[in-house]
């Protein structure tokens, strides 16, 4: 069965465009032009990948991001002309996996839609990884901290599994990049620190434990026992 992309965006000419291509890599493409009917199609018909537009009259892109992740895990690229750092910052924290600033290139945006649409290489290894106060389960995706479970996000887990196969060791933000996101996304520093930032508030929570070391201009090492704060 054909995977589903949905894709909401205000602009005619880039839902034509977007379509188009899509429909031609063989995905089932539906498209909204507004974000209640996006939320709408999103409850009924379930897609595999949601394409939104950060900018759009009423409920915003931010917003949907929002909405969508208190239900699923969905993957979630936003577009958008707003190239600046705060305005990927914001889209990643809101729940967004991805961001492509327009304008773009086709190529480019159906690299990322195959890269989010399958399982990251080291997902598809089937045995769970037990370290430290850590287990985790590529194939039920699940993790647990010190025996409590844990919900993360896609790319949230898939950023911690290639910790977890990597513990101790320094991890340069490029390698990072590249393993968990694809090589085009190798110079967008500002997505590890937002979901840096979102996996020491899910695993610390208060445990007054320290995973994830930074190391200043190189990258960060995760600690899987842990270090007083």
């Amino acid at each position: 069965m054909a995977e589903r992309i949905l894709i909401l965006d205000d602009e005619a000419q880039i839902t034509r465009v977007l379509r188009a291509a899509l429909s031609a890599q063989a995905y089932d493409v539906r498209i909204a032009n507004d974000p209640e009917e996006a939320l709408r199609l999103f409850e009924d018909w379930a897609p595999d990948l949601i394409i939104t537009d950060l900018m759009m009259p009423g409920i915003s892109g931010i917003e949907v991001c929002r909405s969508i992740r208190k239900k699923a895990s969905t993957p979630i690229i936003v577009l958008s002309v707003r190239d600046q750092e705060r305005s990927k910052v914001e889209a990643l924290d809101a729940g967004a996996d991805d961001y492509v600033t327009k304008p773009f290139s086709i190529q480019e945006l159906l690299a990322r839609v195959r890269a989010h649409l399958r399982r990251a290489p080291e997902r598809n290894s089937d045995q769970a990884v037990e370290i430290g106060d850590f287990s985790v389960n590529p194939e039920a995706h699940t993790v647990t901290v010190s025996g409590r479970g844990v919900h993360l996000t896609p790319k949230e887990f898939d950023l911690l599994l290639h910790f977890a196969r990597n513990s101790g060791k320094v991890l340069t933000h490029r390698a990072l990049l590249t393993a968990v996101w694809g090589a085009q996304s190798a110079h967008q520093p500002e997505y590890l620190r937002v979901f840096i930032g979102q996996l020491r508030r899910k695993l610390e929570n208060g445990s007054g434990k320290q995973y994830f070391q930074t190391e200043p201009w190189v990258g960060y090492r995760f600690l899987p026992d842990g270090l007083p704060e």
